[in-house]
């Protein structure tokens, strides 16, 4: 049995759905969110659309998702699993969200961007181009998460950080001016608030800002290339 009708057609095209039976904590006769269509709310499952919140285009939400408040999902976007989308979040684009993550506030997902697992975007935070936040990351405030950069773990992004490129925060890190990239050969090197990432490896700043014999063995490179390393990220940290 359907979980839904639509309503009314409404002068912006959207429908209003309106429960047909009890379902979560949804009762029979709920008036919910408007959609476009039933291929943007799932019959199945426990997802629901419900508030001021607009779902549109291909946009798709599913599982046991929930979009509410003045949300908007729209483009070929697609919320699923356990996600929620609130506030006045935007989710558009090829964005994903799904797992247990939150979009609250005036946050806004799209391009290619995924936001999975537990992890949670607010504020005026911005994550886009493909993307990734997952794990119990939170990005905040005026945050911005672009490019191919990946949050994950216990990170969190906030303030007017901005993580972007091939740029990866992870673990306990905390970042709240952004990482800056600088690539060169052999390595890349992720500048974030307490360190630094060569390559794959993660290293507190000062091994690299103080002690460069420390770099030099751990990353087996000659004492040139570790001072070449030394200078660009003093001079970064300074501006």
């Amino acid at each position: 049995m359907k979980k839904y009708k639509l309503g009314k057609r409404e002068g912006n095209e959207l429908c209003r759905v309106i429960a047909l039976r009890d379902f979560a904590d949804v009762k029979k006769g709920d008036v919910g969110g408007r959609i476009q269509n039933e291929k943007n709310l799932s019959q199945d499952g426990d997802a629901w659309v419900s508030g001021n919140a607009w779902v549109y285009g291909n946009a798709l939400v599913s599982g046991n998702a929930r979009v509410y408040g003045n949300a908007q999902v729209y483009g070929n976007a697609r919320v699923y699993g356990n996600a929620w989308v609130s506030g006045n979040a935007q989710v558009y684009g090829n964005a994903q969200v799904s797992g247990d993550a939150q979009v609250s506030g005036n946050a806004q997902v799209y391009g290619n961007a995924q936001v999975s697992g537990d992890a949670q975007v607010s504020g005026d935070a911005l994550v886009y181009g493909n993307a990734w936040v997952s794990g119990n990351a939170q990005v905040y405030g005026n945050a911005q998460v672009s490019g191919d950069a990946q949050v994950y773990g216990n990170a969190l992004v906030y303030g007017n950080a901005l993580v972007y490129g091939n740029a990866q925060v992870s673990g306990d890190a905390l970042v709240t001016r952004g990482p800056i990239n600088v690539i060169m050969k052999p390595f890349s090197i992720t500048i974030t608030d307490n360190h630094v990432q060569v390559g794959c490896e993660l290293l507190r700043k000062d091994h690299l800002t103080q002690d460069g014999l420390t770099a030099a063995k751990k990353y087996n490179l000659d004492k040139k290339t570790v001072a070449k390393y030394r200078a660009i990220i003093k001079a970064l940290m300074k501006a």
